[in-house]
């Protein structure tokens, strides 16, 4: 008997061992595999055959194709996305009559730190110019594949503040659409969503409710398009490696390092001289108290699982009186994405400078005001801000392929600007209680 109990126990371990190796990779991994399969794959078909007839033909029409129908899958949905996502962001602000001096309060801290998160993400950019690190060679042929959306024509007696404002405000928002007009597709939804905001709750709820519905069917669309993301990123790695070998390696790891040292800096930085002058509290009480919230944060890359461990903590160890954390940080887990709206900004001027393509002031100004907008209507999920920059991608003429580049890397970027954007939210609300006079714990 013994020996049957031992081979139980032998049997037990094996089925447990063999379901562990059954068990599937999370996403994340898989698409990170898929990075490092590309590139190293296609580096090594190009020093092995180089220009072989053989390896160009796969990569014209097997490796190249199935990389562009996987970006297509997402660029199927940006407009419904766009529309239904950024219309209930701002319609979650409620009535804008009755939000209060707290709910001012709270909009223009967002306002303002997320401006001053895009300003440093933009300024590290412009300083370390992580996209220029590949050869002119490399650069040309880049500009030469590249299609993006040419910007329409001006009238050059037209005045450009006059031609900026037409731009924005569409006078037909079906056409706007149908063209790719995409910022002012941005603004129609902007102010659809003040319109229900303004409305009584009774008569629009429908209408929320169908917005709604569009959200969640389009997150599914976007969740079934991302489990070919690991095979598109392999297939758009490979492509870019077979034609310009590891030069595409090196601007990638210095664009990582630049979103990573520049959440850094917002991180502790900024947010612990806000803590300190605006919420009048320590920043390493701070710091210590919401560690919990942090590393929650970082492993599931969601605002909105990570909202009930920062309602505690910020009640329980930070003293944030009840109704203005929830208030705050409910908002806050969808419109307050200062992490995001780095990420994004960083993002854009990156692969505007991997292709060459000179964005000047104005067009960096435009990045600014749409990376904020875009804030407010990403999904507190892990990746909901990936499809919303391409619409300002092709706005400022850069192609909108080239956000397959980054998405091998997305996910570590995606985990650590997580932690940013529920810190933020957590500042918000101890700013928000102090200037109220409703002292929390850790001041003076």
């Amino acid at each position: 008997m013994p020996h049957a109990g031992a081979e139980r126990h032998r049997r037990a371990l094996h089925e447990d061992e063999h379901c562990i190796l059954l068990t599937p990779l999370p996403l994340h991994f898989r698409i990170f595999l898929g990075l490092l399969t590309g590139i190293s794959c296609g580096a090594a078909a190009r020093l092995v055959w180089g220009t072989s007839p053989l390896l160009l033909a796969f990569t014209t029409y097997v490796a190249e194709p199935f990389g562009r129908l996987f970006l297509r899958l997402i660029f199927m949905v940006v407009l419904p996305l766009l529309f239904s996502a950024l219309t209930l962001g701002v319609a979650s602000l409620g009535d804008v009559r009755a939000l209060g001096r707290i709910g001012v309060k709270t909009f223009l801290y967002t306002l303002f730190v997320t401006c001053s998160s895009v300003l440093l993400g933009l300024a590290l950019v412009n300083i370390l110019r992580p996209g220029e690190r590949v050869s002119a060679e490399t650069r040309a042929a880049l500009q030469q594949a590249a299609t993006p959306v040419p910007p329409s024509a001006p009238d050059a007696q037209e005045n450009p503040v006059l031609r900026t404002l037409m731009a924005v405000v569409p006078d037909n928002p079906l056409r706007a659409a149908v063209q790719g007009e995409m910022i002012a597709v941005m603004f129609f939804s902007l102010m659809v969503g003040i319109g229900l905001a303004l409305s009584p709750p009774e008569k629009v709820v429908p209408v929320v409710r169908v917005l709604e519905g569009v959200y969640e069917v389009v997150m599914r669309l976007i969740d079934l398009a991302m489990r070919l993301a690991p095979y598109g990123v392999a297939a758009l790695l490979f492509t870019l490696s077979v034609q310009f070998g590891l030069a595409v390696l090196q601007p990638l790891l210095a664009y990582v390092a630049v979103v990573l040292g520049g959440l850094c800096l917002h991180q502790f930085v900024t947010y612990s001289l806000l803590v300190r002058y605006l919420g009048g509290m320590r920043p390493g009480f701070f710091f210590r108290q919401i560690t919990e919230v942090m590393t929650t944060a970082f492993s599931t890359s969601s605002s909105n699982a990570t909202l009930p461990t920062a309602l505690r903590v910020t009640q329980e160890k930070l003293g944030v009186p009840p109704e203005i954390a929830a208030f705050v940080l409910t908002l806050g887990s969808t419109t307050n994405q200062n992490g995001t709206a780095l990420f994004e900004g960083v993002t854009i001027l990156f692969l505007a400078q991997f292709y060459g393509i000179d964005l000047g002031w104005g067009a960096q100004v435009f990045v600014v005001l749409a990376s904020v907008l875009a804030g407010v209507g990403t999904a507190g999920v892990p990746g909901g801000s990936l499809p919303l920059m391409v619409p300002i991608l092709q706005a400022v003429g850069v192609p909108g392929e080239g956000i397959g580049i980054i998405l091998g890397v997305d996910r570590i970027l995606d985990m650590s600007r997580t932690v940013l954007n529920v810190t933020g939210d957590i500042t918000a609300a101890v700013y928000v209680a102090h200037s109220e006079g409703r002292r929390a714990r850790g001041t003076g």
